[in-house]
C-alpha cells in the first residue's frame, strides 16, 4: 500500500452506509485501500466485495457462516468470527468505519478508540448505550470519533469555528432537524393504522429498515439527542429538535451571540462519510450539492410530543444517565424487530419502550460486564411486553 493511502475497515458493509461508503471508495482509490469488511448473512455479497477491492479480512457472525463463505473466496482471504473477529479488525486500519446495525456494533467502537484509530461512526447505539464506558477510550492517543449521521457530521462542521472549550460555553444550543418521518402530520388516530409499508416509506432518505422505523416514530431524533451529548459533551437541556420536512438544513448550532451556523445540501449520505474519510480535508466530489439558481424552500415546524412520545422518552434517559440509555437502546431494538416481524402493531412500538423503562433500576454503569447485564435485563423486559 503507498504510504499516501489509508487503510480502511468497512464493519457493516452489505447495508445502506456500507453500501454508499463502498461509492465513496471507488471513487477515492488513490487515497484510500479498503483491507477489512464484516457483514451479517449476505455472503456472496461480501465475496463480491473483497474480489473488486482485494480485501485481505472479513469478519462473519457464526463459524458455519465462516465455512461457507472461505469456499467463496478462497485461502487467500482471512475470515473471522463474532465479536472477539470485529474487535480485532478494528483495531488494524487507519480509518474504521462502524456501520455495524444496533448493540452489536459496541465491539467495533470500543477496539477501534482503544487501538488509537479514527472511527467514522455510523453505529449511534454503540455509543449511546456505552457512554461512560466510550468516553473512557476516546482518550486514548490517536484516537478520533466523527459521526456519520448526517446531523452530527453537520454539527461537528457548525463547530469548528468554537474554540472548542470543554462544554463549548459560547454554544447557546444544538438545534437537530428532522424530516418527521413519514408520519408527519398524521393525528393520533390515524397512527393507529400505520402499517409497515407506510412506516417504511421515508419522503427523503434511502436507509434500513431499522433506521426508516425509528425515523417514523422519532426515536431516532431521540437517540440522536443522546448521541450528540455524548459526543458534543453538551447537556441534553441545551439541544432541540425541529422538524424541518424539505431534510437541506441537516443541523444549526446557534451561539451566545445570536448567530446561527448551519449545514446545507441535498439529501445525501456520501457527502457525511466522505467528510469523516477525508478529514481534515475535503473530498472533491459534490455530493449533495445545492443549485441556488433554483428556489429552494426551507421550512420548520416543532415535533409533535403527544402523537409521537418517543422524544420525551430519549430525554427522560438522558436526564437519568447511567444505563438508562442503554435501556431505551435495547428496549426499542427488540420492538422494532418485532414490527418488522409483523408481530405487533406501529403504535406498539413505543409503548414496549415505554413499558419497559417503566422496570429501569439505577444503574450508574461502570463496567463493560455492567453494560451487557443492563443490556439483557431491558431485552428481557422488551420481550415480556411482548408477549403481554
Amino acid at each position: 500500500m503507498s504510504p499516501s493511502r489509508r487503510s480502511v475497515a468497512l464493519l457493516g458493509a452489505t447495508g445502506s452506509i456500507g453500501v454508499q461508503t463502498l461509492d465513496v471508495l471507488r471513487r477515492e482509490r488513490e487515497r484510500f485501500e479498503l483491507v477489512s469488511i464484516a457483514g451479517g448473512e449476505q455472503l456472496s455479497e461480501l465475496a463480491a466485495i473483497a474480489k473488486e477491492f482485494g480485501v485481505k479480512s472479513i469478519a462473519v457472525k457464526s463459524e458455519r457462516h465462516r465455512a461457507d463463505l472461505v469456499e467463496l473466496v478462497g485461502p487467500g482471504v482471512e475470515v473471522v468470527v463474532g465479536d472477539e473477529g470485529l474487535h480485532d479488525l478494528a483495531q488494524r486500519s487507519d480509518v474504521v468505519v462502524n456501520a455495524v446495525m444496533g448493540f452489536a456494533g459496541l465491539p467495533v467502537t470500543l477496539g477501534a478508540l482503544s487501538a488509537g484509530k479514527r472511527l467514522a461512526l455510523a453505529n449511534k447505539e454503540s455509543l449511546i448505550a456505552a457512554a461512560p464506558l466510550v468516553a473512557k477510550v476516546r482518550n486514548t492517543i490517536g484516537a478520533t470519533l466523527l459521526p456519520i449521521d448526517s446531523e452530527h457530521c453537520a454539527i461537528h462542521q457548525c463547530l469548528a469555528s468554537s474554540p472548542g472549550a470543554v462544554g463549548y460555553p459560547d454554544v447557546k444550543r444544538i438545534v437537530l432537524t428532522a424530516s418527521g418521518g413519514p408520519f408527519r402530520g398524521w393525528s393520533e388516530e390515524q397512527l393507529k393504522g400505520a402499517t409497515k409499508q407506510d412506516a417504511l416509506h421515508h419522503p427523503t432518505w434511502s436507509m434500513g429498515a431499522k433506521i426508516t422505523i425509528d425515523s417514523s416514530t422519532l426515536m431516532n431524533k431521540g437517540l440522536e439527542v443522546l448521541e450528540a451529548s455524548a459526543l458534543f459533551g453538551i447537556d441534553v437541556d441545551r439541544i432541540d429538535v425541529v422538524v424541518h420536512p424539505q431534510s437541506i438544513i441537516h443541523s444549526m448550532v446557534e451561539y451566545v451571540d445570536g448567530s446561527v451556523l448551519a449545514q446545507l445540501s441535498r439529501p445525501d449520505m456520501r457527502l457525511p462519510i466522505a467528510y469523516c474519510l477525508g478529514q481534515p480535508e475535503r473530498l472533491a466530489y459534490a455530493y449533495g450539492e445545492l443549485d441556488f439558481s433554483k428556489a429552494i424552500s426551507l421550512s420548520f415546524e416543532p415535533p409533535d410530543g403527544t402523537a409521537f412520545p418517543a422524544l420525551g422518552l430519549a430525554y427522560e434517559a438522558a436526564r437519568v444517565a447511567g444505563a438508562a440509555p442503554a435501556w431505551l437502546s435495547a428496549a426499542n431494538e427488540v420492538a422494532v424487530a418485532a414490527f418488522l416481524a409483523d408481530e405487533i402493531n406501529w403504535c406498539d412500538i413505543v409503548a414496549i419502550v415505554a413499558s419497559t423503562m417503566d422496570h429501569y433500576v439505577a444503574d450508574p454503569l461502570e463496567s463493560l460486564a455492567s453494560l451487557y447485564e443492563s443490556d439483557d435485563a431491558a431485552r428481557r423486559w422488551a420481550r415480556a411486553s411482548l408477549e403481554r
